[in-house]
């Protein structure tokens, strides 16, 4: 499968969870941005995105699953959605503030 494919399958396990994302392709990938702070990446054999910091290492630690199983994968960046979702919410996302001007963006 391509990336294209892969990601589009991902997009659809989202989907099915309540999670509602989009795919941009090029370059041999393609792209699943979920939230702020949650971008997976598909090459066509695995899906992968950040988990954290290494301070040792100075650099990102990523975490991957193979594309052949997508509603895994699925799962797995479901709660991390979830997580990130808690702790981190748009001033313009939150129902009290919607419809309300918060300048450019």
């Amino acid at each position: 499968m391509t990336a294209l494919e892969t990601a589009e399958s991902l997009r659809c396990e989202l989907a099915v969870q309540q999670i509602a994302c989009d795919v941009h392709d090029g370059y041999g990938l393609a792209l699943v941005p979920v939230w702020v702070g949650l971008v997976v990446w598909c090459d066509g054999e695995r899906f992968w995105w950040r988990t954290g910091w290494s301070l040792r290492r100075g650099r990102f630690v990523c975490a991957w699953h193979p594309a052949s199983d997508p509603e895994r994968a699925a799962g797995w960046i479901a709660a991390i959605y979830a997580e990130l979702q808690e702790r981190h919410t748009p001033p313009w996302l939150l129902p009290e503030v919607a419809g309300m001007d918060h300048g450019p963006r």
